[in-house]
């Protein structure tokens, strides 16, 4: 359980990071944006990593041997991704209006990493529906929470979270791979 609490507290870091550039383009708190933009994060989150774990499941046998080095690999991209964009500069600087469409781009965008991430699912100790509705749930958390961050002057706390989840990513997968290893 806790390795599913790290997992969704990392991916969620990209949707919060950009749920406080959304909420600083906000003159004032908008539950209504904030709402929206947690809804839009939290479901992709959730269903992403679905198709990740769907296609670990069709290749189980066939890596089951070297399925650890593939999560440790995963992990590893996407939390090396996380860092590297935390010291860049967040795509919502380019972002004129927050409609829906940019909000569903935003939402596809920030998830990607959930479909590889899903891909390790099944070497966690709840099933892999539980897992993506907890990764949902504390990304719609931080979203909410992003934005109004963000309207309260949060923004130095945006590169921050996404190297905070990419550290988190990396350690997750250096743990599977040393407990296949000392453990197996």
């Amino acid at each position: 359980m806790f390795e599913v609490l790290l997992l969704a507290f990392a991916l969620s870091m990209d949707a919060f990071a950009v749920s406080i550039g959304l909420g600083v383009k906000s003159a004032r708190f908008d539950k209504k944006l904030a709402f929206k933009a947690a809804l839009f994060f939290g479901f992709f989150q959730a269903l992403m990593p679905l198709f990740g774990y769907l296609a670990s499941v069709g290749l189980g046998t066939l890596i089951e041997s070297i399925d650890h080095w593939v999560a440790f690999v995963l992990l590893s991209a996407i939390g090396g991704k996380m860092l590297y964009e935390g010291f860049g500069e967040g795509t919502e600087d380019e972002i004129a209006v927050i409609t829906n469409k940019v909000l569903l781009i935003l939402a596809v965008a920030t998830s990607i990493d959930a479909m590889a991430a899903g891909f390790t699912l099944n070497l966690l100790d709840l099933t892999p529906f539980v897992s993506m509705a907890i990764i949902g749930i504390i990304t719609f958390a931080f979203g909410f929470l992003g934005v109004y961050m963000g309207t309260k002057g949060g923004a130095f706390l945006e590169d921050k979270a996404e190297k905070i989840g990419g550290m988190i990513l990396i350690g997750i997968g250096i743990k599977i791979v040393i407990e296949h290893i000392f453990y197996s």
